[in-house]
């Protein structure tokens, strides 16, 4: 155990040089009826053609990977809604204690410090996969395009037109990518809600309607404790939102890829059939990404965050908390100690969240690039051009200040501005000598801000979601159509050589 955190703790921000490559599909009898799916199935050799998840190696990391899949179960959304619920209807005959204020304060903090790992490591775990799925689909149609050359030059296949090409139909295989259910389509809805330019705006419209109320409840510790409620409250929701959508969104997209899978093997394997190429699918390398020193940092920490060692670290820190109960004789200090904490790692833990959601995301939409690159080019080989296909069609105001305040906030810069903030609020609290009103300024305003920067990293996740929607369905349509030109031209040459 002790080994595995130390590894942890040295390798963590590494970006090194990724490689995959694509299950290739074997023919045991090249000569085989191409277009007859069933006789297909029969020559093939044991051949992979299931989408399956990357794995890690050790034994912890996939139990922790196991913990942050029921984080975002319907069970843990569900209890943590339930929870807030019973706090709420608790305000009836307590809501005028502080204690009932702190309450929520401190289980937003131990909860914001839980959830925080988790999400760096469920966007680490789903950046890892969409990488080895954009490298394997690359790897694959590297194949179907030197099977495809061969084929068109030796008269086999004749070229035709994008549309034509438009035209093609598939019947052994789904028409469209598989659809959501009703809980899917219900948690995308809130997701959307939650992420529009609209709410964050009437979230900074609530925080200055509270600031205006500060002559009237002479700038009182309650005062500060109302604020620091309803956003502990409302960050205990979001995370625990965000978490849920997040896997909901990752299952649906296992789905998809379970039925790009499916056409891109069965096209390789028809492709073989037909050419008995055996030849491996290519690996690809993806390099390292350079980086500045500062993102080099940042990513270190998200690493460390998300890591089996940053989890330790959080149990130590929890537990040294409750140890200096006794000590401090659980008075409100030591109450707010933990919310203090907290409050000033989990801001900086949302501007880093930020970062790498808008970072890795870059990342993917290039590698997506790529493959959508190469499926253009080998379906050039075939004569085929321009396509329509889905577009992102959103380009309104709401959709563009979404987009522009989440890049200022993912900015490098913007986490190293929030790094200074931070050591403001220590070297204002230790001005007050670290009162109650010293560990509500590092309490409030760190709170006030991670709850805007949830709000964009659930727009961000919106975006970036939309963005890979749109590029799974264009790939599975894309095989789909090659799925029927190949039968099409083959059943076509049949009937020619029957006649």
């Amino acid at each position: 155990m002790i080994k595995q955190v130390l590894g942890s703790l040295r390798s963590a921000g590494a970006r090194t040089e990724l490689q995959y490559s694509a299950p290739t599909q074997l023919v045991s009898n090249p000569d085989s009826e191409l277009g007859d799916p069933e006789k297909s199935h029969d020559v093939a050799v044991e051949n992979v053609d299931t989408y399956l998840a990357l794995v890690k190696p050790r034994l912890l990391d996939r139990w922790l990977d196991r913990i942050v899949e029921l984080s975002g179960s319907e069970f843990m959304y569900f209890a943590i809604l339930i929870g807030l619920f019973i706090w709420a209807f608790l305000g009836i005959p307590y809501g005028g204690e502080n204690t009932y204020k702190i309450l929520i304060s401190d289980a937003q903090a131990i909860i914001n410090l839980v959830f925080d790992a988790f999400l760096v490591r469920q966007q680490f775990n789903s950046h890892d996969n969409l990488l080895m799925i954009s490298s394997c689909l690359r790897s694959r149609v590297s194949s179907h395009k030197r099977m495809l050359r061969h084929l068109i030059a030796h008269g086999t296949l004749a070229k035709i037109d994008s549309a034509q090409f438009q035209e093609l139909q598939q019947a052994d295989f789904m028409a469209q990518l598989p659809e959501e259910n009703w809980l899917t389509k219900l948690s995308g809805a809130m997701s959307a809600f939650l992420g529009h330019i609209v709410t964050v705006i009437g979230f900074w419209i609530c925080i200055f309607i509270w600031i205006g109320f500060g002559p009237y409840c002479g700038w009182s510790n309650t005062w500060q404790l109302y604020i620091n409620s309803a956003t502990s409250a409302l960050m205990v929701f979001m995370l625990a939102f965000l978490a849920h959508v997040r896997e909901r969104h990752t299952g649906y997209s296992i789905q998809c890829l379970k039925a790009i899978w499916k056409a891109d093997s069965a096209l390789e394997l028809r492709l073989r059939m037909v050419t008995g190429d055996k030849l491996e699918n290519p690996v690809i390398c993806m390099p390292g990404r350079n980086r500045s020193r500062i993102q080099r940092a940042i990513d270190y920490y998200a690493d460390l965050v998300g890591s089996l060692a940053g989890v330790a670290i959080l149990g130590i820190v929890i537990i040294i908390w409750v140890a200096c109960g006794p000590v401090l004789h659980f008075d409100a200090n030591w109450w707010l100690l933990i919310g203090t904490y907290a409050g000033l790692v989990g801001l900086n833990d949302g501007f880093v969240l930020r970062n790498i959601c808008q970072v890795l995301g870059d990342y993917e939409d290039e590698q997506f690039a790529q493959v959508n690159y190469e499926d253009l080019d080998t379906l050039a080989v075939i004569g085929v051009g321009k396509l329509k296909e889905e577009r992102i069609t959103d380009q309104s105001l709401s959709y563009r200040m979404s987009i522009r305040v989440g890049c200022i906030c993912s900015h490098e810069w913007a986490i190293v501005s929030g790094v200074i903030l931070i050591f403001g609020f220590v070297i204002g609290a230790s001005v007050m000598r670290w009162s109650v009103t010293g560990q509500l300024l590092c309490n409030i305003p760190p709170s006030i801000i991670e709850s805007f920067f949830t709000l964009i990293l659930i727009t961000g996740h919106n975006v970036g979601e939309a963005k890979r929607r749109v590029d799974l369905l264009n790939i599975y349509m894309r095989r789909l159509k090659l799925l029927s030109y190949v039968d099409s031209q083959n059943s076509t040459k049949t009937c020619e050589e029957v006649k």
